[in-house]
Parts: structure tokens; C-alpha cells; sequence
């Protein structure tokens, strides 16, 4: 049985639903494509499904969802995981994939910090230019800072909600 025609809900409404939180995650950087996936993927009750389920739900080609969900795997918001007895792979969203998400920014901004410290030299902390360096690398290592300790509160806080 595929998403689109779970027991007891209105397609119409998933579909609307599933535009337009990609609409929204589209105009928060995302690419479409990947949106729409992961929206849909979000909105189904098992977060599993195949590159032919979310095909026929989206109406979009095969090759427009692996495009897709490598974009989501890149940024770990979805994993990829083989059918049991199968080379199909079926694409995955988890509960704590914005926690995932933007742990792994951390990563990003970790290098962000290495160049800019480097700029800092390269250009001198007393020029202008390494002085608007040096400020950047203080807000990218006050945002790691905040991020780490705000995680620390969700893990928590999701333990209270949610257990496990």
C-alpha cells in the first residue's frame, strides 16, 4: 500500500499539506524537490517510503526524487536504507532529524571557524577587513556555543515529551 492512500486520511489534505510546508522550507533555502520529498516523507505515518511511492504521491520522475534525496542525505535529514529481500531502497525520515540536522552544522560551522581564523591572520586583526573577520569567526564561535548548550536543553526537553 503506498502513503498517498493511507487508511483514513483525505489525500487531498496530505497533498496540501505536503505543499505547502515545502513552500515554506523553499523559502527558507531549501531546494524544491528535496522539500517536497522531505515534507511528504514527514507526513506519512511510517517516514518510509519508496522512490515509487514518493514518485506516484508527488508526480514527480524517479530521477527528480533521487536528486532529491541525495540533497536530504547530504544534509541528514532523511537516511537510505535497502527493502528487506531487495536492491530497492526506501528513503527515511526520523524523529530527530532537525536535531541531526543542524548537529551537523556544528561540522560546518567548526570549519567556517578554521578559515576564518586563518583570514584573521592572513589579513591582520588590525585592518579593517580582519577586523570584520575577526568578528565574524566571535559570532560563528558564540552561535557553536549557544547551539551546543540549546541541544543539550532539547535532549532533555524530548525526554520529558516524548521518553526514550
Amino acid at each position: 500500500m503506498t502513503e498517498s492512500v493511507e487508511v483514513g486520511r483525505d489525500a487531498e489534505a496530505v497533498s496540501k499539506f505536503v505543499e505547502s510546508f515545502a513552500a515554506q522550507l523553499v523559502e527558507a533555502g531549501m531546494q524544491r524537490m528535496a522539500a517536497r520529498v522531505f515534507a511528504a516523507l514527514l507526513s506519512s505515518d511510517a517516514g518510509v517510503m519508496s522512490s515509487a511511492e514518493l514518485s506516484e504521491q508527488l508526480q514527480i520522475s524517479p530521477a527528480a526524487v533521487s536528486g532529491a534525496v541525495r540533497y536530504l542525505a547530504q544534509t541528514h535529514m532523511v537516511s537510505r536504507e535497502r527493502e528487506p529481500g531487495s536492491r530497492r531502497e526506501r528513503y527515511r525520515v526520523h524523529g530527530d532529524q532537525w536535531y541531526e540536522a543542524l548537529t551537523n552544522r556544528e561540522a560546518v560551522i567548526k570549519r567556517w571557524e578554521g578559515a576564518l581564523r586563518e583570514g584573521v591572520t592572513s589579513l591582520g586583526v588590525d585592518t579593517p577587513a580582519g577586523r570584520r573577520m575577526a568578528e565574524t569567526l566571535a559570532f560563528f564561535e558564540f552561535i557553536e556555543g549557544e547551539v551546543s548548550a540549546m541541544m543539550g536543553r532539547w535532549r532533555e526537553h524530548r525526554q520529558q515529551l516524548f521518553g526514550d
